[in-house]
């Protein structure tokens, strides 16, 4: 009984515990760089938009002094979710959620002098527009400059917000390599502006395809024409250019469904997820091609394949197997715990001993008072039979065999009370023929 209570106990506790898990909320720790810059702040809004959708989703955001240091606490396991540009060092388990912005690369020189090839780009002095060092570095990479201080002092960062025509009008630099988001570009009317003073050229980078295929992580973009400005239109015709791409990663053991959710929340409320300063504004699904940059979650694929199943598809086979397997243990359990636990039935057969050994006593009686108690033993163990039978603690399995030995006993009481009244005022000792030891 204390075992069975025990593992009862045990059993409860596994259950609301497992119930828990499951229904639960997660928590999703979301590393992030700057507190004040565009990753933590998206991450603060799609925190916003979880709570407010009522998913079971909860993001704790965690600020690092910059992305690189984000970055290394997601490598070390200690976040499941950050934000990379793919210039950027990329953890082997970072599985892309989303595209989040796009940066873009534009090649600007003075007015009237157009840049024609990378190698023509080389031989000039270049300033570079970007929002982090960092953009100095790819620029670099990008143009294959080597580190030796008469090229690397031919390709400069900018000071913080220097425009290109301030730039290019000072004289000192040929060219300005502008490394920024694309929404941003869309609002900057700088653009507009110094086109109408003829200020500018924008160049193509006819070599974008080639630079795809030697840098990992850099993409082809291609300008529309009119997108910069309208009147006059940059620029005047599509242009080829590259770019990078800011991407919502997370942790590759982050488990399907969670990723899954994940994804449906920011895909399906991407409008209350841009930045004022157009940061994330046009979400974009991960490439779920297989060599992609950064290969996509399988929850997030799964989402965007619509391959994505409810409750009942997903788990559906399991609960049929698992209902199986509990009606079994249940069965077993039940078994068992009616084995230990309930009195068994007592055999109406089992009854006879008792009545036997009444027959048995009668040898020894030489009174009518201890016939009479013998008579009342007899009586009391047929009431118990009776009241067993209507209880069920007393089955009727071997009943004819107590009903032969109650009427065996129940006759040989009566022929030993008519033996003692004859033999009234004799010897005590009263041979009889037959007995109940004897039978």
């Amino acid at each position: 009984m204390l075992l069975f209570a025990a593992l009862t106990v045990i059993l409860t506790i596994a259950t609301v515990w497992g119930s828990r898990i499951w229904l639960n909320s997660e928590t999703l720790t979301f590393a992030v760089g700057d507190a004040s810059g565009p990753e933590a702040r998206f991450a603060a809004k799609l925190a916003t938009v979880l709570k407010a959708t009522n998913s079971r989703l909860h993001l704790k955001i965690v600020a690092n002094p910059d992305g690189a240091k984000a970055l290394a606490q997601f490598d070390r396991k200690q976040a499941d979710l950050a934000v990379l540009r793919t210039d950027a060092k990329v953890p082997p388990r970072a599985r892309a959620i989303a595209i989040l912005e796009r940066d873009v690369v534009l090649l600007i020189s003075p007015a009237g002098k157009k840049i024609k090839s990378l190698a023509e780009l080389k031989k000039k002095k270049i300033a570079v527009v970007a929002d982090a060092d960092s953009g100095a570095a790819f620029v670099r990479g990008l143009l294959d400059i080597s580190d030796d201080p008469a090229a690397a002092s031919r390709l400069q960062m900018a000071p913080p917000n220097s425009g290109f025509d301030k730039l290019l009008a000072s004289g000192g630099y040929g060219a300005v390599i502008a490394i920024a988001p694309a929404s941003r570009m869309l609002r900057d009317k700088s653009f507009e502006q110094n086109a109408r003073r003829g200020g500018f050229t924008l160049n193509a980078i006819g070599e974008s395809k080639a630079l795809v295929r030697r840098h990992p992580g850099t993409t082809e973009e291609t300008l529309s024409a009119g997108v910069l400005s309208s009147t006059p239109a940059i620029p005047q015709e599509d242009l080829e250019t590259v770019g990078l791409q800011w991407l919502l990663v997370a942790q590759s053991r982050l488990s399907t469904a969670i990723a899954g959710n994940l994804a449906r929340a920011i895909y399906e409320n991407k409008g209350e997820l841009a930045l004022e300063n157009g940061f994330a504004s046009r979400i974009e699904p991960a490439s779920t091609d297989k060599d992609a940059f950064i290969v996509a979650h399988q929850g997030a694929a799964d989402y965007l394949n619509d391959d994505t199943k409810s409750f009942i598809d997903r788990y559906s086979d399991l609960a049929y197997l698992g209902a199986g397997v509990l009606s079994i243990i249940g069965s077993l359990f039940i078994a068992l715990y009616t084995k230990v636990t309930r009195i068994a039935p007592e055999k109406a057969s089992e009854l006879a001993t008792a009545i036997l050994d009444i027959g048995e006593r009668m040898e020894h009686a030489t009174s009518m008072e201890a016939l009479d108690a013998l008579q009342d033993e007899l009586e009391t163990v047929l009431r118990g039979a009776v009241i067993g039978l209507r209880d069920g603690t007393i089955s009727t399995d071997g009943l004819d065999t107590f009903k032969l030995g109650y009427e065996f006993v129940r006759d040989e009481l009566g022929m030993r009370r008519e033996s003692l009244k004859r033999h009234t005022g004799h010897d005590d000792k009263v041979v009889i023929v037959k007995t109940a030891q004897s039978a």
